[in-house]
């Protein structure tokens, strides 16, 4: 129960304004995480209403189901990535939505976990998958990409400026004793940008921090998910149907400013967000995860 007390959903109300969930409609919340979003939109889709949400993650499932039961009305959850989006409403029966939202940051559960390896403030296995049934281990890539490889991953996924330097100090690190955990992976970042782990500790932003970013996002091949998901959404959406995703990097923004922007330009979404959507002051305060969330939504024509 303390997880779930813990989980604040990003952007909740602007997201409810943008959506604007009414009873009868069918919403898809691809990335259901601990139910937060999912929730408050089953709430008002009562009672005749219908919530289809995805998660990567069996735990998140299992957590999120408990919440969700507890609102009531009609929902159906799945275990998939939301670039499985077609086949997962071909499974429920679905054709088209009143809505799809999509968050893609990461669940509190999975960074609070130490055994799940997504934090460099605790230590555990050097994993990140989302799902822990399926592909490689973050391990597994940092023993084998070649250092342009590395530098290449780090300063696209996580803008990391001292990219170079840290995916040099891997490779070398990695001949004498395989990097297997969040601590050995730490300590050769912080080497590698000349911090102690005492100064790492206490900075406002932690040196290793784009760097864990970046093997998330490739660990969990996130991008490529994130681009089949933006071009299958015009789709699955009724006309004048609408969808909304909240992004936390500036690699995933501008994936989907510019298929919003393009599919627009083509006549397929009459209307589309003009600028991102961010959080109040206020919810910056109380909630520090939703100080680099951008929502950012599209309205299908017709």
């Amino acid at each position: 129960m303390k997880r779930e007390v813990r989980h604040v959903p990003v952007l909740l109300n602007e997201v409810l304004d943008v959506i604007h969930p009414r009873p009868e409609q069918t919403i898809v919340d691809c990335t259901l995480g601990l139910g937060g979003h999912s929730a408050a939109l089953l709430e008002r889709l009562k009672p005749d209403g219908r919530l289809i949400a995805i998660d990567f993650d069996p735990a998140n499932l299992a957590l999120a189901r408990q919440k969700l039961e507890q609102v009531g009305g009609r929902f159906d959850l799945f275990h998939n990535n939301f670039a499985a989006l077609l086949t997962v409403l071909a499974q429920a029966g679905v054709e088209r939505v009143d809505a799809v939202l999509a968050d893609v940051g990461v669940a509190s559960t999975q960074i609070d976990d130490p055994n799940r390896g997504f934090s460099y403030r605790q230590p555990g296995p050097l994993d990140m998958r989302m799902d822990p049934t399926r592909g490689q281990p973050a391990s597994a890539l940092v023993n084998r990409m070649s250092e342009r490889e590395l530098a290449e991953a780090l300063l696209e996924l996580g803008d990391e400026d001292d990219a170079p330097q840290i995916a040099q100090l891997i490779v070398e690190r990695r001949k004498s004793k395989p990097i297997e955990t969040t601590e050995d992976l730490m300590a050769i970042i912080c080497e590698a940008r000349d911090f102690t782990i005492q100064r790492a500790a206490g900075a406002k932003l932690h040196p290793a921090a784009r760097t864990f970013q970046a093997l998330r996002i490739l660990v969990n091949r996130e991008l490529a998910n994130l681009d089949r998901l933006l071009r299958v959404m015009p789709d699955v959406l009724k006309p004048g149907g609408v969808a909304a995703i909240i992004s936390f990097h500036s690699g995933e923004d501008r994936r989907v400013k510019e298929a919003f922007r393009d599919a627009f330009r083509g006549g397929i979404y009459s209307k589309i967000s003009p600028d991102p959507i961010v959080a109040t002051e206020q919810e910056q305060k109380t909630n520090p995860r939703s100080r680099s969330a951008k929502l950012r939504w599209a309205k299908l024509g017709g």
